[in-house]
């Protein structure tokens, strides 16, 4: 195994650090206090060539791996920007996946160049407020009529809704009755998020307030059968094809921003002075600050780990968990130390880390928590018998 720095991995650190100090912390401090898009971070990663980093080339795209990806996003993250910056490309990065492996060359063509160059936004619309992590269960319906789908039902927790053009959404094409699967019968549109029959509300959340969180409510949209993505009634398994890559970029991100809380820690324990001496010379300073050091390392290493396997087209999917429920664990002890060590100041948001801490929220219940993904590798890697 190779441990020597990748030079193309230090040269999109480095590409998308240059972007990433355009927007510094009083840039998220505001956006934290009066929220709004962060479009200008949007468009500069468009101008860049950054948005679409793994979708292919001939479209408009990097081409790269979600290796790369992963590095990018934990720039962007570790950067100060946190998970408002990440959360306002991440559907770029992984989102329209499906449709790269499994759409056909006309919806390709349609599809992934708006969105690569940053002229389309969209968002993901999976999750149910009825059915949580059960995705088979799923209530929204899409039945067929002549050449479109009527499409209705509720949607919850999706990211950019306010913003996006366009939507992923999965939705029931069969009764799951009439299925001999419960995977069976659900089917993935990409199609234009259309206001008059989608209703779209925003939740205000703990943080991340620069990047919307939202309830959709659709009542009769009407998709063109061209907006259907592969086979009716496979979209649950389409979907599945971005999932290990979804939790493999969020540890990224939990990683930078753990190391940028951390950075923060670090450089007042070594400024600040009581009782005629630099508190980070306390071991009851040092020890933690020194404990989140390794932890990142090694949930940076078991992310990579992962995205190679990924790009390497090997099964990833233990990895991959792993990687996102260590990263999040991590990222968290990191800002929760760093808000111990800055003590009262750490509350105070000028220091931007307790902004830190409730980003990180985000990472550690989301898109799956971390007690499912400790089901995952007990059943899956352990072999204990399902517990759910």
């Amino acid at each position: 195994m190779n441990f020597t720095p990748n030079p193309e991995h230090e040269t999109i650190r480095e590409a998308i650090g240059k972007i990433c100090a355009r927007f510094d912390d009083s840039y998220w401090l505001e956006r934290d206090r009066v929220g709004g898009f962060p479009h200008e971070l949007h468009r500069a990663l468009a101008d860049g060539g950054w948005l679409g980093v793994c979708l292919p080339q001939e479209y408009g795209g990097g081409g790269l791996g979600i290796s790369e990806a992963t590095v990018m996003m934990q720039a962007i993250s570790q950067s100060g920007a946190g998970l408002s910056g990440a959360s306002a490309v991440h559907m770029n990065i992984f989102g329209l996946q499906p449709v790269a492996v499994f759409g056909n060359e006309e919806q390709k063509r349609r599809m992934l160049p708006p969105l690569i160059e940053g002229r389309e936004k969209a968002c993901f619309a999976v999750t149910e407020p009825n059915t949580g992590l059960n995705t088979t269960r799923l209530k929204t319906r899409a039945e067929r009529v002549g050449d479109h789908y009527v499409l209705s039902g509720q949607k919850v927790w999706i990211s950019t809704a306010q913003v996006a053009e366009k939507m992923l959404i999965l939705a029931r094409t069969t009764p799951i009755e009439d299925c001999k699967k419960p995977t069976f019968g659900l089917s993935l549109f990409y199609t234009a998020l259309d206001r008059r029959f989608v209703q779209v509300r925003e939740i205000e959340k703990m943080g991340r307030k620069a990047v919307d969180s939202n309830e959709l409510f659709i009542d009769g949209l009407q998709v063109p059968v061209e907006d259907r993505i592969g086979e009716e009634g496979r979209g649950f398994e389409y979907i599945l094809h971005g999932m290990n890559p979804e939790r493999v970029l969020i540890a990224g991100e939990a990683v930078g921003l753990g190391r940028a809380a951390l950075q923060v820690a670090v450089k007042y324990a070594g400024e600040r002075v009581v009782f005629d001496r630099p508190i980070g010379q306390n071991q009851s300073i040092q020890h933690p600050l020194a404990q989140s050091w390794m932890e990142l390392e090694a949930a940076e290493m078991m992310a990579m780990r992962a995205a190679w396997k990924y790009d390497n087209s090997l099964p990833c999917g233990a990895d991959a968990n792993a990687a996102k429920y260590m990263a999040a664990e991590a990222g968290f002890n990191a800002c929760q130390r760093a808000m111990a060590t800055l003590g009262g100041y750490g509350y105070a948001k000028e220091y931007h880390v307790e902004r830190y801490l409730r980003e990180m929220m985000i990472p550690r219940i989301a898109p799956i928590s971390p007690q499912l993904i400790l089901c995952f590798i007990a059943e899956k890697v352990l072999g204990l018998p399902k517990s759910y």
